[in-house]
């Protein structure tokens, strides 16, 4: 059977061009579920990002991500700052200064309002009072 299905060269090619398209039909689902699989994740990010509003005269702190975690330096904070608010821009680029005077740019999601230590958010904060047990 084997045999003659070999020297069948149309029937061969028939199956083969069937191969071919059952393998690009299956490329396409494949290119589709993967396209539905971004489109989702990306809502799903989109949904925790913190919309976080800055505006000039802000102190800020700013994430470094390029500390270095090897002795000392692990229990080192990851924020720098304080940073002084000067610019803001639509597309989410905030233009800060530091203590020396320098300016840069930098995007807002690696921006995080400072407090001073004698300051407090504008939210309520709900206070619960623990009781001692004593058995």
């Amino acid at each position: 059977a084997i045999r003659n299905w070999n020297m069948d060269i149309e029937g061969a090619e028939e199956w083969r061009k069937m191969q071919i398209a059952k393998l690009e039909e299956w490329r396409e689902k494949a290119y589709h579920n993967a396209k539905i699989y971004k489109e989702r994740t990306k809502r799903w990010h989109d949904k925790r990002i913190k919309i976080k509003k800055f505006k000039p005269g802000d102190k800020v702190l700013m994430f470094n991500s390029r500390v270095k975690l090897f002795g000392h330096g692990k229990l080192r904070s990851k924020w720098e700052g304080p940073f002084d608010v000067i610019d803001t821009s639509s597309h989410g680029a905030i233009t800060l200064r530091d203590d020396s005077g320098n300016i840069f740019k930098v995007n807002g999601q690696r921006l995080k309002i400072f407090l001073e230590p004698n300051e407090t958010l504008d939210e309520e904060v709900d206070v619960i009072e623990l009781i001692d047990y004593e058995p």
